[in-house]
């Protein structure tokens, strides 16, 4: 059973356990999520800031 859990886990797809032809439950891998880094790279060098991002600022929500 290990191994098919390991043919799962290295090929990313599913599999539909079925009783009697009727699917009982799916066995699919979980997919680790990527860290912000790797999120992120794609836009790295991409965005420009044209204000301190950090900078309290003084300005209020009006209200509504």
């Amino acid at each position: 059973m290990l191994e098919v859990f390991h043919q799962i886990e290295m090929s990313g797809e599913e599999l539909i356990v079925t009783h009697h032809n009727k699917p009982v439950f799916r066995i699919i891998p979980i997919r680790q999520g990527k860290n912000v880094d790797e999120l992120f790279a794609p836009w790295r060098g991409q965005v420009a800031y044209h204000v301190d991002i950090d900078e309290p600022t003084q300005a209020e929500w009006p209200d509504p």
